[in-house]
C-alpha cells in the first residue's frame, strides 16, 4: 500500500470534482479524502495499490463534467494508519 498527496488546480471547486473522485476512489478500493483548499485548489490524500493510485490520477485529470483540471501535482507521503474509507469535506 502507498499513500500520495495529490494537490489538483483549476476549475475544481463548486462543479462536484470532490464527489467524483470519491466515486472513483470507492470503486478502486482506494481510502482517504478531498478537500478544497482555500486557494481554489483540491487536495486529495489517498491510499491504495500502486496500480489503483495510476488509475486514480488518471482520473483526476478528468474530474466531474463540469470541471477544467489545469494541474495536478502528486507527492509521495509516508503511509500511516489509512482511513476506512474515502470522505469529502
Amino acid at each position: 500500500m502507498i499513500c500520495k498527496r495529490f494537490l489538483v488546480g483549476g476549475r475544481v471547486q463548486g462543479v462536484f470534482y470532490r464527489a467524483t473522485v470519491a466515486q472513483h476512489a470507492r470503486t478502486l478500493a482506494i481510502t482517504g479524502h478531498a478537500h478544497n483548499l482555500p486557494d481554489g485548489r483540491v487536495e486529495v490524500l489517498a491510499y491504495g495499490e500502486p496500480h489503483a493510485m495510476q488509475a486514480l490520477e488518471r482520473q483526476l485529470w478528468i474530474g466531474s463534467s463540469a470541471s477544467k483540471v489545469t494541474a495536478v501535482d502528486a507527492t509521495d507521503v509516508a503511509a500511516g494508519a489509512a482511513p476506512d474509507t474515502f470522505r469529502t469535506g
